[in-house]
């Protein structure tokens, strides 16, 4: 009795020391209120509201969860948030107005889309360092990096291109292009394509990664819905390999696109002006992220319907989840 209760003792000591731990969280950017807002995962309440520099877009979290990086476009910057305190810690100098960011796998390198400079800024993210920057199409917006960051891609949406470059000798090493203003580029889990959301075409192009040729071009026509309000955005991948989820923007709807025969076969509505999409980490919710309507949308993948809607600030654009 006395060593189980010296155990019990023991344990209530380890978990003290080790801090407490938060429940997942889901940060959400708002670009006209310049703030970022946490909600909790589990309960779907707001924690907190995180100020940040102006007009906050694009969003990512390190692959540590530790930290949340968020472009503050109109002040050049990178706001770091740390997800125990739910403070801004630190600010990253970005270049000119930077719209979108990704990070390399490993969490050390920042790729920043320039949209002024028709630039990508590479940052080590630690240190803020300048490690190099790589010229591209004009207004580039949409950046993604494969798994052992040999590739980069980046989409200009006045070019409508999308930029392959190699990180390491900071050269392009192909043009390839797509419909009008193109938005955000994705690999695939595999690798073996990107993506490429094209907002004013109203499709997403297939790329093969190695050929750097266009295979697919996939189109989307939700109920009742004009053509010109297919503008496709975010995109996010099932866990399960089945399915694709694309965010059609001002048609307010998420399409879902089948992965074999590169068709949409379900459409899900959503809030206004739907920018882009996050997926739980155990791949039962998605979240669509809802501009116009201020809110996010809480979607059952198993069966593809909005379970609820929570209200965020305004003009809310992306999305980063911790676990």
């Amino acid at each position: 009795m006395v060593f189980r209760k010296l155990l019990a003792m023991a344990a209530v000591v380890v978990a003290v020391a080790a801090g407490p731990v938060k429940a997942g969280m889901l940060f959400v950017s708002d670009e006209r209120d310049n703030t970022v807002t946490v909600l909790d995962a589990a309960t779907l309440k707001i924690v907190k509201v995180i100020p940040v520099g102006r007009r906050p877009r694009g969003i990512v979290i390190t692959p540590d969860f530790r930290e949340v990086l968020v472009c503050a476009g109109d002040d050049n910057r990178i706001d770091v948030i740390d997800t125990q305190s739910l403070k801004v810690t630190r600010s990253l100098s970005s270049g000119a107005d930077p719209e979108t960011l990704g990070l390399s796998p490993s969490g050390k390198t920042v790729y920043i889309a320039n949209e002024d400079d028709s630039m990508v800024t590479m940052l080590d993210r630690v240190s803020g360092k300048l490690l190099g920057r790589v010229p591209v199409g004009i207004e580039p917006e949409g950046v993604a990096i494969n798994s052992d960051e040999s590739i980069a891609v980046v989409v200009s949406e006045s070019t409508s291109m999308a930029h392959f470059f190699d990180p390491r000798t900071l050269k392009v090493t192909a043009n390839v292009l797509v419909d009008a203003r193109p938005r955000i580029a994705v690999f695939t889990p595999d690798e073996k394509h990107v993506w490429v959301a094209a907002e004013v075409g109203g499709t997403v192009e297939v790329i093969n990664s190695a050929s750097k040729e266009v295979e697919r071009k996939i189109s989307f026509s939700p109920p009742e819905v004009r053509k010109e309000f297919i503008q496709p955005e975010g995109i996010r991948f099932a866990k399960n390999g089945s399915v694709a989820f694309v965010a059609l923007g001002r048609a307010n709807h998420v399409a879902v696109v089948d992965m074999k025969t590169f068709e949409a076969k379900d459409y899900i509505p959503v809030g206004h002006r739907v920018w882009q999409l996050g997926l739980s980490p155990d791949g039962v919710t998605l979240y669509a992220v809802n501009g116009l309507t201020n809110d996010v949308s809480i979607i059952d993948v198993a069966s593809m319907k909005v379970r609820q809607s929570i209200t965020v600030g305004r003009l809310p654009w992306g999305i980063a989840i911790a676990p």
